[in-house]
């Protein structure tokens, strides 16, 4: 009743194959089976079974630190790149707006003159 029910599996597989749920059997007595007599035939082998491919990718500890400073690495280099190139185009937009000054300034004062 208490014992958690987890389903099998044993391959990395998308396909979950659930729990068997044990039957209860009342009959105690022993049940006897006759051996099935050998035969003269010579049989080949069975072939070895092949591993299935796995996709799953294991990193052990020391990739998995590799793996991070790598990202944070990246993220790095990402966000210094970006915050330069916005202090560039805050630096042009000050130096336009300071040219656009100077020469509002020097367009006015030829108005005056005349």
């Amino acid at each position: 009743m208490f014992q958690p029910r987890i389903p099998v599996n044993p391959l990395p597989t998308a396909i979950v194959t659930p729990l068997v749920q044990p039957t209860v059997s009342t009959d105690i007595t022993p049940h006897h089976t006759d051996h099935a007599a050998a035969c003269d035939h010579h049989h080949a082998p069975a072939p070895a079974p092949v591993p299935a491919p796995t996709s799953a990718v294991r990193l052990t500890p020391a990739g998995l630190a590799v793996v991070v400073a790598g990202g944070a690495g990246a993220v790095l280099v990402v966000g210094t790149v970006l915050v330069s190139m916005l202090l560039a185009v805050a630096v042009s937009a000050a130096s336009v707006a300071v040219c656009a000054v100077v020469l509002r300034s020097l367009l006015n004062g030829q108005h005056r003159q005349r």
